[in-house]
């Protein structure tokens, strides 16, 4: 059987952005999955029935142990002569490439699931743009998560036309919706857990999902909830999701609000977000940039309409109007306005919720993705 290497810089790309795909992946090849921290790489091994390898990625710039890193995969390749090697995530991809470019993989695949240097500038960004041809270079075919970013990769030059393929209608891994399924809370279920959660029945709530960064568009939400409350003491805005000071922190005036606002909750990181879902009437994703974002799948599986910005990824999730509302990054009057609408005009948000799942199941299902990803693959057997 022909190995498949996927490789990500943390495991929990593999568990989470990559869910089901090892165990659906190896029933055809067989498959090891490559990433950081050994501890979490056994539990995955173990769960997944998969081979793992651990090589120490980090997200930050570090030459010397990105060297390290290279050696140990490149070594790793020879050793083990695998048919296919497929990456995700920045680090992983480049150093995953040119390990196995260096090592004579026949098929190195990397898929784009969004571009951080799009906020970069000066010296550092046009480092990001090198290492990211550097990446594409290597690869033998490159798979961005979406059309808009397709063309973004297309349009600033960093690899040619005929390498760039989107598979599918878009996403990394779709979406399994009868796991997001909103039938699976029912009334009950929802009152307790507002109630838990210090939120009245009649309250309408948003919610955010993801990390709590300022390239989410944490510091325009905060600020529009807080001028919205003032008029609106109805509403709640749920935060699930952890803060990553030491990468992309928030305002000191966003983190007070976080901490002290009373109609702002903040439960952190959750491993199962559908029970906050339940409890939400609306998604607020006001980031910058995205590839394609799991969290507007998942709010729209679970019935809700969605905020978002026009950026590649939620522009072809997200139909303005239609299952939610498209806003322009970085601006809080329109932020402010959209979720205005969602308090003001309950008939609208009514008809934006009854398109949302429909949508999600029509262009997103999960065995869709698997199956389209399946066939490139077995495409390069007769290459």
């Amino acid at each position: 059987m022909k190995k498949l290497v996927r490789i990500t810089t943390v495991p929990i790309s593999l568990e989470k952005l990559l869910e089901g795909q090892l165990g659906y992946m190896k029933k055809h090849y067989k498959v090891i999955a490559v990433s950081s921290e050994a501890e979490k790489m056994e539990s995955l091994s173990t769960r997944e029935q998969v081979q793992t390898f651990t090589v120490d990625f980090t997200r930050k710039i570090t030459p010397l142990k990105d060297l390290k890193a290279l050696l140990k995969l490149y070594k790793f390749f020879k050793r083990e002569k695998p048919f296919i090697v497929h990456t995700h995530t920045p680090k992983a991809g480049t150093i995953g490439m040119l390990a196995a470019k260096l090592a004579g993989v026949p098929h190195r695949l990397h898929t784009v699931a969004g571009l951080p240097l799009l906020e970069a500038q000066g010296a550092k960004r046009l480092l990001l743009d090198t290492v990211e041809k550097t990446t594409y270079g290597c690869a033998s075919k490159v798979y961005p998560n979406s059309f808009g970013l397709s063309n973004i990769i297309e349009e600033n030059g960093y690899t040619k036309p005929e390498k760039l393929k989107v598979i599918g209608n878009g996403s990394s891994n779709g979406i399994d919706t009868r796991y997001f399924d909103p039938e699976m809370f029912d009334d009950n279920q929802r009152r307790e857990l507002r109630s838990d959660h210090h939120i009245g029945a009649d309250d309408l709530v948003f919610i955010f999902v993801g990390r709590l960064v300022k390239d989410k568009g944490i510091n325009e939400l905060i600020v529009a909830f807080d001028l919205l409350y003032k008029g609106h003491p109805h509403i709640k805005l749920l935060l699930v999701g952890s803060k990553e000071n030491d990468l992309d922190p928030l305002l000191p005036e966003t983190e007070v609000m976080i901490d002290t606002h009373e109609g702002i909750i903040a439960v952190g990181f959750k491993q199962d977000v559908r029970p906050y879902f339940s409890m939400a009437d609306v998604l607020a994703f006001p980031t910058y940039r995205e590839g394609f974002p799991n969290v507007v799948m998942q709010a729209g599986a679970m019935g809700l309409p969605s905020i978002v910005t026009d950026i590649n990824g939620c522009n072809e999730i997200i139909k303005d109007g239609v299952n939610g509302v498209i806003i322009q990054p970085k601006n809080e009057e329109q932020l402010l306005m959209a979720m205005q609408l969602m308090i003001q005009d309950p008939t609208k948000r009514g008809y934006m919720k009854t398109h949302c799942r429909p949508m999600i199941e029509k262009n997103y299902q999960r065995s869709v993705i698997w199956k389209a990803l399946l066939e490139e693959y077995k495409a390069l057997e007769n290459v």
